[in-house]
């Protein structure tokens, strides 16, 4: 990946990833990038947070399409090897909190995604869960 392009942002939001009932899975170690991401999530990089809860949806079957989506989350972090979190001594603490979700977004199951983030001061904190009742629309 030292070669590769680096990309500005780490989902393409103008492709939509689907789970497939294929019993062929992508030849590449899907699960172990996906937990090193995780783990550069939680530590240093939650800007990548959405995007590698998203495609840990397909551990269980991983198609190649998977596969390209996590190699997007690599390419952008070689290009913002720069970027971190610096924690600097302030007097003053300052909360804020957002939240955001979609409604039925997973066009597999209906499920919407929904997620907090709480910034104190310098110091932030991040769920994102995806729901566990599916939604529906009724027309009538």
């Amino acid at each position: 990946m030292d070669d590769c392009k680096a990309v500005a942002s780490p989902v393409d939001m103008s492709s939509r990833l689907v789970s497939s009932d294929a019993t062929t899975k992508v030849d590449a170690p899907f699960r172990e990038a996906v937990g090193a991401l995780m783990h550069l999530t939680t530590a240093t990089r939650p800007d990548i947070a959405f995007a590698v809860g998203y495609v840990s949806r397909f551990m269980e079957n991983p198609q190649e399409e998977h596969w390209v989506a996590v190699k997007r989350i690599f390419r952008y972090l070689q290009g913002t090897k720069t970027h971190g979190i610096c924690y600097k001594p302030s007097a003053r603490i300052d909360f804020r909190g957002y939240s955001d979700a979609d409604w039925a977004g997973d066009l597999t199951d209906r499920k919407s995604t929904s997620g907090v983030h709480v910034h104190a001061t310098r110091c932030a904190s991040q769920l994102g869960q995806q729901e566990a009742a599916k939604c529906f629309v009724v027309h009538e």
